[in-house]
Protein backbone atom coordinates (compact mmCIF):
# COMPACT_ATOMS: atom_id res chain seq x y z
CA UNK A 1 0.00 0.00 0.00
CA UNK A 2 1.16 3.39 -0.74
CA UNK A 3 0.30 6.29 1.60
CA UNK A 4 1.65 8.48 -0.64
CA UNK A 5 -1.18 7.82 -3.21
CA UNK A 6 -3.68 7.24 -0.67
CA UNK A 7 -3.51 10.18 0.98
CA UNK A 8 -4.00 11.97 -2.59
CA UNK A 9 -6.68 10.18 -3.45
CA UNK A 10 -8.24 10.88 -0.14
CA UNK A 11 -7.57 15.10 -0.16
CA UNK A 12 -9.08 14.70 -3.91
CA UNK A 13 -12.12 12.77 -2.80
CA UNK A 14 -13.09 15.08 0.04
CA UNK A 15 -12.02 18.89 -2.08
CA UNK A 16 -13.20 17.71 -5.30
CA UNK A 17 -10.11 19.19 -6.25
CA UNK A 18 -8.83 16.96 -9.58
CA UNK A 19 -6.59 19.27 -11.31
CA UNK A 20 -3.73 17.02 -11.03
CA UNK A 21 -1.93 17.78 -14.74
CA UNK A 22 0.05 14.65 -16.23
CA UNK A 23 3.47 15.58 -17.17
CA UNK A 24 4.68 15.68 -20.97
CA UNK A 25 7.26 13.11 -20.03
CA UNK A 26 4.78 10.52 -18.76
CA UNK A 27 2.30 10.78 -21.33
CA UNK A 28 5.50 10.33 -23.84
CA UNK A 29 6.83 7.30 -22.49
CA UNK A 30 3.51 5.80 -22.25
CA UNK A 31 2.18 6.49 -25.71
CA UNK A 32 5.64 4.84 -27.20
CA UNK A 33 5.54 1.99 -25.26
CA UNK A 34 2.41 1.03 -27.43
CA UNK A 35 4.00 2.48 -31.17
CA UNK A 36 7.64 0.77 -30.32
CA UNK A 37 4.82 -2.42 -30.40
CA UNK A 38 2.59 -1.67 -33.28
CA UNK A 39 3.80 1.27 -34.79
CA UNK A 40 0.37 1.69 -36.35
CA UNK A 41 -1.78 1.70 -33.21
CA UNK A 42 -3.28 5.18 -34.13
CA UNK A 43 -2.93 5.36 -37.78
CA UNK A 44 -6.51 6.80 -39.87
CA UNK A 45 -8.10 6.51 -36.08
CA UNK A 46 -9.59 9.20 -33.99
CA UNK A 47 -8.32 9.82 -30.35
CA UNK A 48 -10.72 11.57 -27.39
CA UNK A 49 -9.14 13.50 -24.91
CA UNK A 50 -11.97 14.07 -22.23
CA UNK A 51 -11.35 15.78 -19.24
CA UNK A 52 -8.21 17.83 -20.72
CA UNK A 53 -7.68 21.60 -21.71
CA UNK A 54 -4.93 22.38 -23.92
CA UNK A 55 -4.47 25.42 -22.11
CA UNK A 56 -3.37 23.35 -19.28
CA UNK A 57 -2.89 19.98 -20.19
CA UNK A 58 -0.23 18.13 -22.16
CA UNK A 59 -2.59 15.38 -23.76
CA UNK A 60 -3.52 17.61 -26.53
CA UNK A 61 -0.15 19.30 -27.01
CA UNK A 62 1.76 15.81 -27.31
CA UNK A 63 -0.67 14.39 -29.73
CA UNK A 64 -1.49 17.51 -32.00
CA UNK A 65 2.72 17.88 -32.36
CA UNK A 66 2.65 14.14 -33.65
CA UNK A 67 -0.60 14.41 -35.36
CA UNK A 68 0.76 13.48 -38.83
CA UNK A 69 3.71 11.43 -37.49
CA UNK A 70 1.21 8.98 -36.19
CA UNK A 71 -1.64 9.48 -38.87
CA UNK A 72 -4.42 10.71 -37.24
CA UNK A 73 -7.87 10.79 -38.47
CA UNK A 74 -9.21 13.64 -35.95
CA UNK A 75 -8.49 14.89 -32.67
CA UNK A 76 -10.64 15.47 -30.27
CA UNK A 77 -10.54 17.05 -26.76
CA UNK A 78 -12.68 18.64 -24.30
CA UNK A 79 -12.64 20.53 -21.08
CA UNK A 80 -14.68 21.39 -18.01
CA UNK A 81 -16.13 24.11 -16.75
CA UNK A 82 -17.98 23.93 -13.55
CA UNK A 83 -19.98 26.35 -11.96
CA UNK A 84 -17.49 27.32 -9.45
CA UNK A 85 -17.02 31.41 -9.62
CA UNK A 86 -19.52 33.25 -8.09
CA UNK A 87 -21.62 36.20 -10.43
CA UNK A 88 -19.36 39.32 -10.86
CA UNK A 89 -15.78 37.35 -9.94
CA UNK A 90 -13.33 38.09 -12.00
CA UNK A 91 -12.30 35.94 -14.87
CA UNK A 92 -8.96 35.67 -16.81
CA UNK A 93 -9.52 34.03 -20.29
CA UNK A 94 -7.37 31.40 -21.69
CA UNK A 95 -5.05 31.88 -24.82
CA UNK A 96 -7.87 30.16 -26.49
CA UNK A 97 -10.73 31.78 -25.71
CA UNK A 98 -8.97 35.00 -25.87
CA UNK A 99 -7.49 34.56 -29.70
CA UNK A 100 -11.32 33.34 -31.19
CA UNK A 101 -13.72 35.52 -32.16
CA UNK A 102 -16.34 32.90 -30.38
CA UNK A 103 -15.08 34.17 -26.94
CA UNK A 104 -18.11 34.89 -25.09
CA UNK A 105 -16.90 35.63 -21.53
CA UNK A 106 -21.00 35.14 -19.91
CA UNK A 107 -20.27 31.14 -20.95
CA UNK A 108 -17.16 30.78 -19.23
CA UNK A 109 -18.63 29.89 -15.74
CA UNK A 110 -20.99 27.06 -16.99
CA UNK A 111 -19.94 25.65 -20.34
CA UNK A 112 -17.23 23.22 -21.46
CA UNK A 113 -15.28 23.90 -24.86
CA UNK A 114 -14.57 21.02 -27.46
CA UNK A 115 -11.52 21.30 -29.35
CA UNK A 116 -10.92 19.44 -32.78
CA UNK A 117 -7.89 19.06 -34.89
CA UNK A 118 -8.38 17.46 -38.30
CA UNK A 119 -5.87 16.80 -41.43
CA UNK A 120 -6.25 20.76 -42.45
CA UNK A 121 -3.91 23.33 -42.32
CA UNK A 122 -5.45 26.10 -41.19
CA UNK A 123 -2.88 28.72 -40.78
CA UNK A 124 -0.97 27.43 -44.32
CA UNK A 125 2.75 27.06 -42.21
CA UNK A 126 2.95 23.49 -43.88
CA UNK A 127 1.99 22.05 -40.37
CA UNK A 128 -0.72 20.02 -38.93
CA UNK A 129 -0.21 21.11 -35.23
CA UNK A 130 -1.59 23.12 -31.88
CA UNK A 131 -2.11 26.02 -34.31
CA UNK A 132 -4.90 24.57 -36.28
CA UNK A 133 -6.75 23.79 -33.66
CA UNK A 134 -10.05 24.68 -33.71
CA UNK A 135 -12.65 25.32 -30.85
CA UNK A 136 -16.35 26.11 -29.54
CA UNK A 137 -18.35 26.08 -26.86
CA UNK A 138 -20.24 23.07 -25.93
CA UNK A 139 -24.04 23.31 -24.65
CA UNK A 140 -23.18 21.75 -21.52
CA UNK A 141 -20.42 21.78 -18.94
CA UNK A 142 -18.49 19.23 -20.61
CA UNK A 143 -19.22 16.88 -18.09
CA UNK A 144 -17.62 13.26 -19.32
CA UNK A 145 -21.07 11.47 -19.10
CA UNK A 146 -23.21 13.95 -20.68
CA UNK A 147 -24.46 13.19 -23.53
CA UNK A 148 -22.58 15.62 -25.45
CA UNK A 149 -19.18 14.10 -24.36
CA UNK A 150 -20.46 10.31 -24.83
CA UNK A 151 -21.18 10.74 -28.32
CA UNK A 152 -17.82 12.09 -29.14
CA UNK A 153 -17.08 9.15 -27.52
CA UNK A 154 -19.24 6.98 -30.05
CA UNK A 155 -17.15 8.49 -32.85
CA UNK A 156 -13.84 7.88 -31.18
CA UNK A 157 -11.59 4.80 -31.53
CA UNK A 158 -9.20 5.84 -28.64
CA UNK A 159 -10.18 7.65 -25.58
CA UNK A 160 -6.76 8.92 -23.63
CA UNK A 161 -6.43 11.30 -20.48
CA UNK A 162 -5.96 11.71 -16.79
CA UNK A 163 -9.67 11.57 -15.78
CA UNK A 164 -10.59 13.27 -12.29
CA UNK A 165 -9.34 11.35 -9.56
CA UNK A 166 -12.39 11.06 -7.24
CA UNK A 167 -14.65 9.92 -9.86
CA UNK A 168 -12.64 7.32 -11.62
CA UNK A 169 -15.24 3.97 -11.13
CA UNK A 170 -17.27 6.10 -12.70
CA UNK A 171 -15.65 6.58 -15.84
CA UNK A 172 -14.06 3.19 -15.86
CA UNK A 173 -17.87 2.61 -16.05
CA UNK A 174 -18.37 4.72 -18.70
CA UNK A 175 -15.48 3.71 -20.86
CA UNK A 176 -16.41 0.24 -20.75
CA UNK A 177 -19.64 0.96 -22.13
CA UNK A 178 -17.90 2.84 -25.10
CA UNK A 179 -15.99 -0.59 -25.70
CA UNK A 180 -13.33 1.96 -27.10
CA UNK A 181 -9.48 1.43 -26.65
CA UNK A 182 -7.93 3.47 -23.74
CA UNK A 183 -5.14 4.25 -21.72
CA UNK A 184 -6.03 6.45 -18.89
CA UNK A 185 -4.03 7.44 -15.34
CA UNK A 186 -5.19 6.10 -12.00
CA UNK A 187 -4.18 4.84 -8.72
CA UNK A 188 -2.50 1.41 -8.39
CA UNK A 189 -5.39 0.81 -5.64
CA UNK A 190 -8.49 1.15 -7.71
CA UNK A 191 -6.78 -2.70 -9.36
CA UNK A 192 -8.74 -3.98 -6.32
CA UNK A 193 -12.55 -1.96 -6.95
CA UNK A 194 -15.06 -4.60 -8.07
CA UNK A 195 -15.29 -2.09 -11.27
CA UNK A 196 -11.92 -2.64 -11.86
CA UNK A 197 -10.68 -6.06 -10.79
CA UNK A 198 -13.40 -8.56 -13.03
CA UNK A 199 -11.96 -7.09 -16.21
CA UNK A 200 -8.17 -7.37 -15.22
CA UNK A 201 -8.71 -10.89 -14.70
CA UNK A 202 -10.25 -11.55 -18.23
CA UNK A 203 -7.28 -9.61 -19.83
CA UNK A 204 -9.62 -6.66 -20.64
CA UNK A 205 -7.53 -4.01 -19.04
CA UNK A 206 -4.12 -4.26 -17.99
CA UNK A 207 -1.18 -1.76 -16.82
CA UNK A 208 0.86 -0.04 -19.40
CA UNK A 209 4.28 0.56 -18.97
CA UNK A 210 3.98 3.00 -16.50
CA UNK A 211 6.75 5.44 -14.72
CA UNK A 212 10.17 4.84 -12.91
CA UNK A 213 9.22 2.97 -10.24
CA UNK A 214 5.46 4.06 -10.55
CA UNK A 215 6.11 7.51 -9.52
CA UNK A 216 4.38 9.93 -11.65
CA UNK A 217 4.46 14.32 -12.17
CA UNK A 218 1.95 16.37 -11.94
CA UNK A 219 1.04 20.25 -12.28
CA UNK A 220 -1.31 20.92 -9.44
CA UNK A 221 -2.12 24.27 -7.48
CA UNK A 222 -4.03 22.13 -4.49
CA UNK A 223 -2.09 19.27 -2.65
CA UNK A 224 -0.63 19.58 0.65
CA UNK A 225 0.44 16.72 1.86
CA UNK A 226 3.14 15.46 4.02
CA UNK A 227 2.71 11.89 1.53
CA UNK A 228 3.41 13.91 -1.47
CA UNK A 229 6.59 14.99 -2.58
CA UNK A 230 6.62 18.69 -3.55
CA UNK A 231 9.45 19.18 -6.61
CA UNK A 232 9.13 22.04 -7.83
CA UNK A 233 6.74 25.25 -7.94
CA UNK A 234 3.63 23.59 -8.36
CA UNK A 235 4.73 20.51 -9.55
CA UNK A 236 4.01 17.13 -7.31
CA UNK A 237 5.92 13.52 -7.62
CA UNK A 238 3.25 10.62 -6.40
CA UNK A 239 3.91 7.11 -5.81
CA UNK A 240 0.93 4.36 -6.59
CA UNK A 241 0.15 6.00 -10.39
CA UNK A 242 0.12 3.60 -12.86
CA UNK A 243 -1.53 3.81 -16.27
CA UNK A 244 -4.68 1.31 -17.13
CA UNK A 245 -4.84 0.34 -21.05
CA UNK A 246 -6.13 -2.49 -23.11
CA UNK A 247 -4.11 -1.46 -26.01
CA UNK A 248 -1.09 -4.09 -25.98
CA UNK A 249 2.43 -3.25 -25.14
CA UNK A 250 5.58 -5.44 -25.18
CA UNK A 251 6.27 -5.72 -21.39
CA UNK A 252 3.28 -6.95 -20.41
CA UNK A 253 5.02 -9.92 -23.11
CA UNK A 254 8.06 -10.46 -21.20
CA UNK A 255 8.05 -13.19 -18.55
CA UNK A 256 9.25 -12.73 -15.12
CA UNK A 257 12.94 -14.69 -14.58
CA UNK A 258 12.20 -16.27 -11.28
CA UNK A 259 14.18 -18.60 -8.89
CA UNK A 260 13.25 -21.72 -7.55
CA UNK A 261 11.88 -21.98 -4.14
CA UNK A 262 15.04 -23.23 -2.70
CA UNK A 263 17.19 -21.18 -4.07
CA UNK A 264 15.23 -17.88 -3.27
CA UNK A 265 15.22 -19.16 0.29
CA UNK A 266 19.33 -19.53 0.05
CA UNK A 267 19.65 -16.50 -2.10
CA UNK A 268 16.67 -13.67 -1.31
CA UNK A 269 17.17 -10.58 -1.31
CA UNK A 270 14.49 -10.00 0.85
CA UNK A 271 14.87 -10.76 4.70
CA UNK A 272 11.56 -11.77 5.44
CA UNK A 273 11.87 -14.60 2.54
CA UNK A 274 16.05 -15.44 2.90
CA UNK A 275 16.45 -17.89 5.40
CA UNK A 276 13.47 -18.15 6.67
CA UNK A 277 11.14 -19.39 4.03
CA UNK A 278 7.23 -19.18 2.51
CA UNK A 279 4.22 -19.60 5.01
CA UNK A 280 0.79 -20.16 4.00
CA UNK A 281 -2.50 -18.55 5.03
CA UNK A 282 -4.28 -19.42 7.71
CA UNK A 283 -7.46 -19.09 6.24
CA UNK A 284 -7.17 -19.77 2.35
CA UNK A 285 -5.26 -22.87 1.08
CA UNK A 286 -2.50 -20.31 -1.01
CA UNK A 287 1.01 -19.69 -0.64
CA UNK A 288 1.66 -15.61 1.42
CA UNK A 289 4.56 -14.40 -1.47
CA UNK A 290 5.69 -11.17 0.27
CA UNK A 291 6.97 -9.88 -3.09
CA UNK A 292 7.13 -10.33 -6.87
CA UNK A 293 10.75 -11.16 -7.24
CA UNK A 294 10.42 -14.17 -4.96
CA UNK A 295 7.45 -15.53 -6.47
CA UNK A 296 9.01 -19.29 -6.68
CA UNK A 297 9.19 -21.11 -9.98
CA UNK A 298 8.83 -24.20 -9.10
CA UNK A 299 5.41 -24.04 -7.03
CA UNK A 300 2.29 -24.94 -8.90
CA UNK A 301 -0.43 -24.06 -6.42
CA UNK A 302 -2.48 -20.81 -5.88
CA UNK A 303 0.02 -18.07 -4.96
CA UNK A 304 -0.88 -14.79 -3.21
CA UNK A 305 1.22 -11.75 -4.29
CA UNK A 306 1.08 -8.46 -3.54
CA UNK A 307 -0.77 -6.16 -6.46
CA UNK A 308 2.24 -4.38 -7.66
CA UNK A 309 2.65 -7.76 -9.49
CA UNK A 310 0.25 -6.32 -11.94
CA UNK A 311 3.67 -4.62 -13.40
CA UNK A 312 5.19 -7.30 -14.26
CA UNK A 313 1.91 -9.70 -15.17
CA UNK A 314 2.18 -11.86 -18.38
CA UNK A 315 -0.71 -13.38 -18.89
CA UNK A 316 1.12 -16.21 -20.50
CA UNK A 317 2.88 -17.19 -17.77
CA UNK A 318 1.06 -17.06 -14.85
CA UNK A 319 -3.54 -16.78 -14.47
CA UNK A 320 -5.16 -14.35 -11.76
CA UNK A 321 -7.39 -16.68 -9.29
CA UNK A 322 -8.58 -13.72 -7.88
CA UNK A 323 -8.33 -10.42 -5.72
CA UNK A 324 -7.91 -11.73 -1.70
CA UNK A 325 -8.77 -8.83 0.73
CA UNK A 326 -11.11 -8.75 3.42
CA UNK A 327 -14.71 -8.41 2.14
CA UNK A 328 -16.64 -9.36 -1.13
CA UNK A 329 -13.34 -10.37 -2.44
CA UNK A 330 -12.19 -12.91 0.10
CA UNK A 331 -16.01 -14.55 0.22
CA UNK A 332 -15.24 -14.83 -3.43
CA UNK A 333 -12.12 -16.88 -2.59
CA UNK A 334 -13.84 -19.10 0.19
CA UNK A 335 -11.78 -17.51 2.21
CA UNK A 336 -12.30 -18.61 6.24
CA UNK A 337 -13.35 -15.71 8.27
CA UNK A 338 -10.53 -16.15 11.08
CA UNK A 339 -9.38 -14.25 14.30
CA UNK A 340 -6.74 -11.95 13.85
CA UNK A 341 -4.63 -9.89 16.40
CA UNK A 342 -3.24 -6.32 15.93
CA UNK A 343 -2.13 -4.08 18.46
CA UNK A 344 -4.08 -6.17 20.98
CA UNK A 345 -7.40 -6.11 19.63
CA UNK A 346 -8.97 -9.54 18.13
CA UNK A 347 -11.09 -9.21 15.08
CA UNK A 348 -12.71 -11.93 12.55
CA UNK A 349 -11.24 -11.20 9.16
CA UNK A 350 -11.48 -12.76 5.61
CA UNK A 351 -8.42 -11.18 4.20
CA UNK A 352 -5.36 -12.67 4.18
CA UNK A 353 -4.24 -13.72 7.63
CA UNK A 354 -0.65 -15.29 8.59
CA UNK A 355 -0.03 -16.42 11.97
CA UNK A 356 -3.06 -14.94 12.72
CA UNK A 357 -1.39 -11.26 11.65
CA UNK A 358 -3.65 -9.74 8.38
CA UNK A 359 -1.57 -9.08 5.46
CA UNK A 360 -2.30 -6.40 3.06
CA UNK A 361 -4.56 -6.94 0.03
CA UNK A 362 -3.30 -9.52 -2.42
CA UNK A 363 -3.51 -10.85 -5.67
CA UNK A 364 -4.05 -14.75 -6.40
CA UNK A 365 -2.17 -16.18 -8.95
CA UNK A 366 -0.95 -19.78 -10.43
CA UNK A 367 1.73 -20.50 -12.58
CA UNK A 368 0.58 -21.31 -16.71
CA UNK A 369 2.87 -24.48 -17.25
CA UNK A 370 2.81 -23.75 -20.92
CA UNK A 371 5.60 -21.91 -21.30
Amino acid sequence: MTEAATSMLGAAKRTKKDEFYTQWADVEREMNAYLEYDPNVFRGKVVLLPCDDPEWSNFTKFFALHFRDFGLKKLISTSFAPDSNPAGAYYAPTLFETDNPQFDPSKTRINGKKFILESKDLNADGAIDIDDLQWEYLDGTGDFESDEVTSLRKEADFVITNPPFSLFRRFISWIQAGGNKFAIVGNQNALTYKEVFPLVKDNKIWLGKGSPRNMAHFNTPYVSSKWVEQVGEGIVRVSGVQWFTNIDHGRRHEPLQLMSMADNIKFSKHKDVRGVGYKFYDNYDALDVPHTDAIPDDFDGHMGVPITFLNKYNPDQFEIIGSFNAGAHGDELGAVKTETETDGRVILWNGPVVERQPRYKRIVIKRRRSL
